[in-house]
């Protein structure tokens, strides 16, 4: 066991922004309009409607820079992250580390300056980017175009079926083939986003070996069935054997196969969607292909197509003549599209960066390092007293594991939610427990991909080692936890009020006022 787990997070009685300030004080002053230019310009707002201009200022703080500078440090002391501690927490998230040479390429004035009304002319270096890594991962997937415009996984997802919906169309099929299959431990989106774009979804539950039955899925198939959205590895880190008879069978019954690879972490170089029959599939750049997730954003969800389906792919597309690249709007039947521009271009800048500085041979060892971290984490995590891990007939997992505290919470009353705060003490990140439905009582999943050491490992099992024997021998210490972070317990029934939560800080005073 670790000696030195002291980890004390920074506390500060921070207001919130708008709180702080002093009327008159500025962060910048800036010297009045010469008359010259006032003549010249005039009135720059006449040109306004009426309408839209305020008949008030805006209710922002008044403050200097140095102030602004300090709550912001402030917050960022406060704030766990990548940078500060091993996040091999957020399992379905793939968190890894991005090199800090490709978020200065991100940040080069050359991307940042970029405007996407630009003439295709003066953006050839940034379509080429486009172009080649579009490339790059058809070769990964074994599909023949890519789309980068969805801004994440779930709007992959929801590209995928709507791809789905174009082809059955044009084929005179639509309105008969309206049932998308999928299974309880994909990722939910893959049964949400197909059920917005209108279809009904039929969801395949796990059985012993935490995956559907072959006899299951067909069952659920019928001229009906427009297609498959699926995950596999699944949610739980459990690969599903028998996937290639899973794309038979519906490709018998008439239905298209979209991969869901936003976690392809575990089988980079060692399996292709193509490869087990799929007609679709996606990645998320800022998953596998190591862009930062960004606080729910910008993200990437690069769809990837066999031939046959390339014309349904989202306006504009990329193309190139051999000596120059167009944005080529010239697409009748396109879905059209599911997000402004071309995407998020920071994002597949870095996982241009990222798969050109590893290479083939580079990105096959990801996955080979990435499932060795996975197997000795899993093995380690499963020893500690209180740990079940579901499903043991299913053998080692790849890159990420669900876990369950059902044993603990038997044993002690402490259950996963007292534990994830727990380990926020020893200074690591609140864990991902599982995505709905919770089919595994008290869950916890673990992803540590190739970023992390066998150290950074073995931490996260000190900590739940200490956490378990803390639950045994005193277990009201670890249900009020965390002691040693900048918050203590939060009570998120308001969260679940609509009369309590606010988005903005007008709405916050208001109900504030109001209670």
């Amino acid at each position: 066991m670790r000696k030195n787990m002291d980890y004390h997070s920074a506390r500060w009685d921070e207001p919130f922004i708008m709180q702080l300030g002093t009327p008159g004080e500025r962060g910048i002053l800036l010297p009045a309009v010469e008359e010259a230019i006032r003549e010249e310009t005039g009135d720059i707002l006449a040109s306004i409607p009426d309408s839209l201009q305020r008949k008030t200022r805006p209710e922002l703080p008044e403050i200097s820079q140095p102030r602004v500078v300090r709550h912001f440090l402030r917050l960022s002391q406060m704030t766990m992250g990548l940078d500060l501690t091993p996040d091999v927490s957020q399992g379905t998230c793939t968190m890894k580390y991005s090199p800090k040479v490709n978020e200065s390429f991100c940040r080069s004035p050359k991307m940042t300056s970029t405007h996407p009304y630009q003439d295709e002319d003066t953006v050839q270096g940034t379509l080429e980017l486009i172009y080649k890594l579009k490339n790059l991962l058809c070769e990964i997937s074994g599909m023949d175009d890519f789309s980068f415009q969805p801004g994440g996984g779930s709007q992959a997802i929801y590209t995928n079926a709507c791809v789905i919906r174009a082809y059955h169309a044009a084929n005179g099929q639509a309105e008969q083939r309206n049932e998308i299959i999928t299974t309880a431990f994909s990722h939910p989106v893959d049964a949400a986003a197909p059920h917005t774009a209108g279809f009904k979804v039929i969801q395949l539950l796990p059985e012993k070996e935490g995956y559907p039955s072959v006899e299951a899925l067909k069952s659920a198939l019928s001229e009906r069935t427009a297609g498959l959205m699926i995950t596999n590895p699944e949610d739980t880190g459990i690969f599903n054997p028998h996937i290639q008879e899973f794309v038979d069978l519906v490709h018998e019954a008439g239905g298209l196969c979209a991969y869901d690879q936003a976690n392809a972490n575990g089988i980079l170089g060692i399996a292709r969607a193509r490869d087990a029959g799929f007609d679709m599939c996606h990645f998320n750049l800022h998953k596998t292909f190591s862009s930062p997730h960004g606080c729910i954003g910008p993200g990437c969800g690069a769809v990837g197509v066999k031939e046959e389906l390339a014309r349904f792919l989202p306006l504009p597309a990329v193309t190139f003549d051999g000596e120059r690249y167009h944005i080529d709007y010239n697409c009748p039947e396109s879905i059209g599209k599911v997000r402004g521009f071309l995407g998020n271009i920071q994002v597949v800048l870095r996982a241009y960066a990222w798969i050109m500085s590893l290479g083939a041979d580079g990105l096959k060892r990801v996955a080979e390092i990435a499932v060795l971290n996975n197997n000795y984490l899993t093995k380690h995590i499963a020893a500690i007293k209180g740990v079940v891990m579901p499903y043991p007939d299913s053998g080692n997992r790849l890159e990420q594991t669900r876990f369950s505290w059902e044993k603990l919470k038997e044993d002690t009353g402490v259950n996963t939610e007292d534990v994830r705060r727990r380990i926020v003490d020893y200074g690591l990140q609140s864990y991902h427990t599982s995505h709905y439905p919770i089919i595994i009582p008290d869950p916890f999943t673990l992803e540590p991909s190739e970023t992390f050491s066998k150290e950074d490992l073995d931490l996260y099992v000190d900590v739940f080692t200490k956490v378990s024997q803390e639950a045994y021998e005193d277990p009201n210490l670890v249900k009020t936890a965390p002691h040693r972070s900048s918050i203590e317990q939060v009570d998120v029934s308001v969260c679940d009020n609509p009369e309590t939560w606010a988005m903005t800080w007008r709405a916050f005073k208001r109900k504030q006022q109001k209670g």
